[in-house]
This record gives structure tokens, sequence and C-alpha cells, in this order.
């Protein structure tokens, strides 16, 4: 490692050693607490994995007793919001308002940079949620959680990276200790119970806990405009941290790819681009598609041509587990729903 790396390492084993010994306050609640997090800079597949969370809690018998709560980032809003159908990604970003519209019947989506001002602010609200779930609060020491979920990526395991900058990590891998279990994503759908073993073995080394695999499932292709059918020629459009993957899965199915706008993660769409986008689609008579999230950006972009949504298509994800879903619904129960 860098000394960079090795001093941003210390601060942060300096920064997590005061909250262990609560030199730093820690703040309990009596709502359920559940942490999604990392502890890498991002792309572990946190909001699909909170998704997976919300949509089991209410299948339990927790419609409109649940919320989320997420940082909200790339709004252009400050403090604590609860989003309604008067929000965009703008208001409340651009993950908060996927999920908001996928849930919002059975749950309370919010965002705010503090938590710990912030859940008290969401209970007084909203007083019949019983559970919260924390998007990306890992490194978020002052809430202590009921429940702590560790991401991390397949393809980038927390045991094989290092601290900032010479890694991707946020804190030295010791942090996963702080876990209740770890969920590795992303895995490839067929990988085999010997190099699950391998895996294992290495995080057990940071943390004695139960270890899940995941894998990504990707749902139907889906029109903007009802009723229109997809062709196999596309522009690919992203602006997630990692692209490539999702480019393999539409070659995979048999799509020829003409052209890939790939954009940073969270990228806010300009004028220009979506000008750019759309002339070349039109002029190679090609659909366009994208991923969930860039797609509640796009929609809700200021006069999208018709041109552009009437080409306009994307594909949902799911969490998929390989194996052992119901040992996961089991501890998640036993910590949440029946503590």
């Amino acid at each position: 490692m860098s000394p960079f790396s090795i001093l941003y390492k210390w601060v942060m084993q300096l920064r997590n050693h005061l909250y262990d010994i609560e030199h730093k306050a820690v703040f309990h609640f009596d709502t359920k607490i559940i942490s999604v997090g990392n502890l890498s800079m991002g792309g572990t597949g946190k909001t699909p994995f909170v998704e997976y969370i919300l949509r089991y809690l209410i299948e339990k018998g927790y419609s409109n007793k649940v919320a989320t709560l997420s940082r909200g980032y790339g709004r252009k809003s400050k403090g604590f919001r609860i989003a309604n159908d008067e929000d965009s990604p703008k208001t409340i970003g651009d993950e908060p308002f996927q999920i908001y519209q996928k849930f919002r019947k059975a749950a309370v989506v919010s965002v705010g940079e503090d938590r710990v001002l912030a859940i008290p602010s969401l209970i007084y609200e909203h007083p019949e949620n019983e559970v919260i779930v924390l998007d990306d609060a890992y490194q978020h020491r002052s809430v202590k959680p009921n429940f702590s979920v560790l991401l991390t990526d397949f393809n980038s395991l927390f045991y094989e990276d290092y601290v900032l900058p010479s890694g991707t990590l946020r804190e030295s891998r010791k942090g996963a200790k702080r876990a209740d279990i770890v969920i590795v994503t992303k895995c490839p759908p067929n990988l085999g119970g010997i190099e699950q073993e391998k895996i294992k073995n290495e995080i057990v080394r940071y943390i004695d806990k139960a270890v899940f695999f995941t894998s990504v499932k990707y749902e139907k292709t889906v029109a903007t405009k009802e009723g229109q059918e997809v062709g196999k020629k596309i522009v690919l459009v992203t602006g997630i941290a990692q692209a490539q993957k999702f480019k393999e899965h539409l070659i995979n199915e048999g799509f020829n790819v003409v052209k890939h706008y790939d954009f940073a993660d969270h990228h806010n769409f300009t004028s220009k681009e979506i000008e750019e986008i759309d002339g070349f689609a039109n002029l190679e008579n090609a659909d366009i598609i994208t991923t969930e999230k860039d797609w509640v950006r796009l929609i809700c972009f200021p006069e999208l041509p018709k041109s552009f949504q009437s080409r306009l298509f994307y594909i949902p994800i799911m969490v998929q587990f390989l194996d052992d879903e119901k040992s996961f619904h089991q501890i998640l129960e036993d910590s949440i729903i029946r503590a």
C-alpha cells in the first residue's frame, strides 16, 4: 500500500476504535434497524439487495410497516425528506426514486445525509413503521443496527482489496467483523461448491458469520411506451459503476450493441447527450436499452424527445440466491422479526 493508504487506514481504525469504546456517541432506536452496506466504494449491488429485503418483509406482513432511508446520492436537495409523488431523481436521488417507484404503496422511502437526525424524524412522521432499512450505512457508526448486512462483489472481494487510494476500501478489511452476515454478490450462476468454500475460508479470517452467495437475475425487457417491442439492434446507455456485465448479458441474449454510451455512476444526462443518443439511434434505426437506475433519470428528463421515449427500454434486475435462501430468511427473521 502507498503511504497515503496506510495513513487513511490508521485514521479509519482510530475512528472505529472511538466508536467501539463509545467515546463517540452511538444511538440505539426501539424501531428495528437493518443496515445494508459494504467496505468498498460502491458497485456491490446495495440497491437490489435493499429491494430484496423490502420485498421479503412486505410478503411477511410488514406492508406499510417498513421504511427505507438512503443518503440520496446526487440529489439537489438537502436534509431529511420523505418521498412523494412530486419527487424525482433530482430531489431524492436516482436509487431512492427507483425504490419509491416500486414500493410506494407498501413502504415509506426517505433520504437524509445524517442518519442520526433522519431516523427520529422518520419515526415521528411514521410511527407505524416497525423496521427501517438503511441503504449504504455500514460506515455510519453513530447508529447501532439490529442487523448488519455486508455485501462484497465476487469480482472484487474485500479480502483481496486495499484501502483508498491503493484500492477501493473505505476502511480496513477488519471492519468486516461488525457484520452479522456476509453476502457475496454478482456471482456466476454456476459457481460451484468448491469455489464457494474457498471464498468462505478467506472471509472467516475476518468474520466468523454466515456467508451467502447471490447472482444477478435479469428480468424481461420493459418498454417505456406501452406495447412497444424491442428489436435486436440496440444502442446501450449506462451510468452505473460496472456496465460490462450488463453489456455481456445483452450480447449473450442476442442483441447487436451498435454503440455503448458508457457514463459514470449516477450520471446526470445533458440535453446535448440526449440529442446525440437520439440522433444516433434514429440514424441506425436502433432501439435504446438502459438499466433501471438510468431509466428513472432519463424518463424524468425535461422534454425528453418522443422519438427517444418510443425507442427506450430498460431491464430490471433481481437478487437471486445460489442456494440456502431459506437459511438467510431464517437468520433475518430471528434477528429482526422475532427479536
